[in-house]
């Protein structure tokens, strides 16, 4: 129950910006992909459906960082496929960027609050192409108080996850 808690509290950090935050159901657990996880609701605007996978490294290994989360996103009635963001358990730096690097390719994602979004939505489908195809794939962003954070994911089970997601969610 306290996982289900974690990710609706994430989902509505995450949604606040662009959607509508009201649904009308839990998140469930569609299945599990090695280090992903598939997610899916009825929001009050439609289905949506969502790939989620938690680090394997935190840096620096002596703060707090909370929760955090790695997602790929579908909200099929408002035309988003494949949204990716992240979700930390504090609060990014005003004005500042994640940068998430896949095998050596780079990508920049903005920040708001506890969450980042790809800062040029024309390269989402980069940045899933990459994590479908990649080995490894890290983050790194700076907290309010100036604390520089990295991440290391799993990209083990993206691939399958984010079909799944667009298999249910369409």
């Amino acid at each position: 129950m306290l996982k289900r808690v974690v990710i609706l509290a994430a989902l509505v950090s995450i949604f606040a910006t662009g959607a509508a935050v009201a649904q009308t159901s839990k998140p469930t657990l569609v299945q599990k992909y090695n280090d992903w996880e598939v997610y899916s609701y009825d929001g009050q605007s439609g289905k949506i459906c969502y790939a989620l996978s938690k680090p394997k490294d935190l840096q620096p290994s002596d703060r707090d960082h909370g929760d955090v989360f790695f997602f790929v996103s579908n909200r099929p009635s408002e035309g988003v496929k494949g949204e990716t963001s992240m979700l930390v358990g504090y609060t990014f730096k005003e004005n500042s960027s994640v940068t998430v690097d896949v095998d050596g390719e780079k990508f920049t994602l903005f920040t708001k609050g506890d969450g980042a979004w790809m800062e040029n939505p024309a390269q989402e489908a980069s940045l899933l192409t990459a994590m479908r195809k990649g080995r490894a794939m890290s983050a790194t962003g700076e907290s309010t108080r100036g604390t520089q954070t990295s991440y290391r994911f799993s990209l083990s089970g993206v691939t399958a996850a984010s079909d799944r997601i667009n298999q249910i969610c369409n």
